[in-house]
């Protein structure tokens, strides 16, 4: 950040204890800490854990994870919830939290889950969503955008299903 989000006013770097060199806004008279949006994305399985759920949006031709925004006051599994029912309307009765990456292009930091829908038969996709549809796991790989997060984080978790080292998963009650 080169100017104050509240005032305009430009900052500069100033020690603050215990953080080192952090953007101070002289006018407000206060520390400016990074802002940025937070979201999750996350690889839908079937309940066999067998084929994985991508989807198609914004008039592209490549697949995707399904992804979406933390709202203010909402955590990133209730996003998880949240998101698949709203896009695809299933219901996600498992989830493991993976990993994050940020993605400048947005200035959004990724939070990545695998969840599990025990009832693929009810999907239903809303106007968000152009297209989904259940992959296998090699064909997943073929379709998923190329160089995307949604490849790294579907990969990574991939290798680890097929590991068998996944762990274990949260169940939602």
């Amino acid at each position: 950040m080169k100017y104050c989000y509240v005032c305009g006013t430009e900052l500069h770097s100033k020690e603050c204890e215990g953080e080192g060199l952090i953007p101070y806004c002289d006018s407000c008279q206060v520390f400016r800490f990074p802002i940025f949006s937070t979201a999750i994305s996350t690889a839908v399985l079937n309940k066999e854990r067998n084929k994985v759920l991508l989807i198609r949006q914004y008039n592209m031709k490549d697949y995707i994870l399904l992804a979406g925004y933390v709202n203010r006051g909402e955590s990133a599994e209730e996003t998880l919830i949240r998101e698949v029912e709203e896009e695809v309307g299933l219901h996600v009765d498992e989830y493991k939290y993976m990993r994050s990456l940020y993605f400048e292009r947005s200035n959004t930091l990724m939070l990545n889950f695998v969840s599990v829908a025990h009832d693929a038969t009810l999907m239903q996709i809303n106007e968000e969503v152009e297209h989904a549809e259940w992959f296998a796991f090699d064909e997943a790989r073929k379709v998923i955008m190329k160089g995307s997060l949604a490849e790294s984080f579907l990969l990574t978790i991939l290798e680890r299903i097929e590991a068998d080292d996944l762990g274990r998963p949260n169940r939602i009650t």
